[in-house]
């Protein structure tokens, strides 16, 4: 079975399902992804003093 072949009916079934909710802003959600890992980035430098 190749990768095609099996990706073919999942792109289907998402298109079929709307693919897309309205209340979700890509700028909102991207800027939310980048400040939380930036916040992880912040946690993890805090804990590893030993460098």
């Amino acid at each position: 079975m190749s990768l095609h072949s099996a990706a073919a009916p999942l792109v289907t079934l998402a298109e079929a399902e709307g693919g897309h909710h309205n209340s979700l802003n890509p700028a909102v959600t991207g800027g939310s992804a980048f400040v939380i890992l930036l916040l992880l980035l912040w946690i993890t430098t805090r804990f590893n003093r030993d460098r």
